[in-house]
């Protein structure tokens, strides 16, 4: 009896340290998770809202745009920094305060005035960029042998409450009586629960800083200089260009065939609902093939059917040409998150990597959302927009087939 109870004791006391490494992993799974919500919903809210701030604010489609194009142009300069911010004081550190910060940009934004609009997006924009940069380098570190699955669960987070936040933005400002002000500053709520879902992991070690001294850990490979970065770079920055002009205007083309604000706001969240499974699974089964050429090929063949549509397709099949878009959407993103990690040793390496992929890309996107608006001002039409944005489609075809390729940064290929 003693010794069936010492045994059963033993066992126990061995069993502990996998039960609080079980525990510690669902923690940061959930963490994560709760982090990625607030990557899109700060920044899809505003397409369906663009009219009533245009009418509130008394500004032209080239200003509207340039609350788009802030958050991009945050990205852009800021992403090439947040690696070596990781690097010196901990990931999980920096993206603790970028929560943080993102909350305060959110509650700025929500105040009256055109100053604190565009200043709170900023801040917003500088906030996300953060995350964007170091949750794939993180993801790699933490599930080496299960990014594909962790990818999918991180981007089918995000775009899940993207979805949400366009579906939802009108009904708050009207229904309920919020306002622009009101149906943009509510997602602070959510980003305040964020805050404390993280918390638990500023009492783990430092795994960041404690591996600055590795010289297996950290490749002196200098991204700036590899084809193969560049081409994942104009890959990630001519997805984005395409889903953030969409989610600016999108709305406002379809109002033009005569689609309500109400119904343009959903069939918006009809497009980022159709791209959610392939955020899922694109991500797995991308990680299990040597070359990601195929999936680029129907990325592409997705955004040009969809854009083609919404330019000469009758009217009678609006939904199929939106859940063309998302489907490519939802292919397109999440090859470009993974090619971080496909294309790279380490996750010092996919940081740099998704750092320069996020600045350069995040640049070219910068450009759509403005552009579009000053086109559309000058001709009085979405034609020559949308004829953009097939260009744009066939270039994604072009750099996804270099960003495919089966090699790391910095090899001879």
């Amino acid at each position: 009896m003693s010794t069936t109870k010492h045994a059963t004791i033993e066992q126990e006391i061995k069993s502990a340290p996998n039960d609080r490494k079980s525990t510690a992993v669902w923690v940061i799974i959930v963490g994560i998770i709760f982090i990625a919500v607030n990557l899109r919903s700060p920044l899809t809210s505003v397409g369906p809202l663009v009219g009533f701030i245009k009418d509130s604010m008394q500004i032209s489609n080239t200003l509207a745009g340039m609350i788009t194009t802030l958050p991009l142009l945050a990205f852009a300069l800021f992403s090439p920094i947040v690696p070596r911010l990781g690097q010196k004081f901990g990931m999980e550190l920096i993206i603790f305060a970028s929560i943080i910060i993102l909350t305060i940009g959110i509650i700025i934004r929500s105040l009256s005035g055109a100053a604190t609009l565009y200043i709170g997006t900023a801040v917003i924009g500088l906030a996300i960029s953060v995350c964007n940069v170091l949750l794939p380098s993180l993801i790699k570190r933490e599930f080496p042998t299960k990014i594909g699955l962790m990818t999918g669960v991180y981007s089918i987070s995000m775009n899940l409450l993207g979805a949400a936040a366009s579906g939802i933005s009108v009904p708050i400002a009207i229904h309920l009586g919020f306002g622009w002000q009101g149906a943009l500053g509510i997602w602070g709520i959510l980003s305040f629960v964020s805050i404390l879902t993280w918390l638990p992991q500023m009492k783990r070690p430092n795994r960041s800083t404690s591996n600055v001294h590795n010289k297996g850990e950290i490749s002196r490979v200098n991204v700036w200089s590899s084809a193969i970065a560049w081409q994942v770079s104009l890959f990630m920055g001519l997805q984005s260009l395409l889903f953030y002009v969409l989610i600016a205007w999108l709305p406002e083309i379809l109002k033009v065939q005569g689609i309500s604000s109400d119904q343009s706001g959903w069939l918006l969240t009809i497009m980022q609902l159709a791209l959610l499974p392939f955020t899922f699974i694109v991500p797995v089964i991308a990680g299990r093939m040597s070359s990601q050429r195929s999936l680029v090929t129907i990325t592409s063949g997705l955004f040009l059917a969809g854009t083609l549509g919404l330019l000469y397709g009758s009217s009678n099949l609006i939904v199929l040409w939106v859940i063309l878009l998302g489907i490519g959407g939802g292919f397109a993103f999440s090859l470009a998150m993974m090619f971080f990690s496909l294309r790279t040793k380490n996750s010092h390496q996919a940081a740099e990597l998704s750092g320069m992929a996020q600045s350069v890309g995040y640049l070219l996107a910068a450009i759509g959302p403005t552009l579009f608006g000053y086109i559309h001002d000058a001709t009085n039409s979405w034609t020559i927009p949308l004829t953009i944005l097939v260009g744009a489609s066939f270039l994604l075809f072009l750099f996804g087939l270099g960003a495919a390729r089966n090699c790391f940064i910095g090899s001879s290929k």
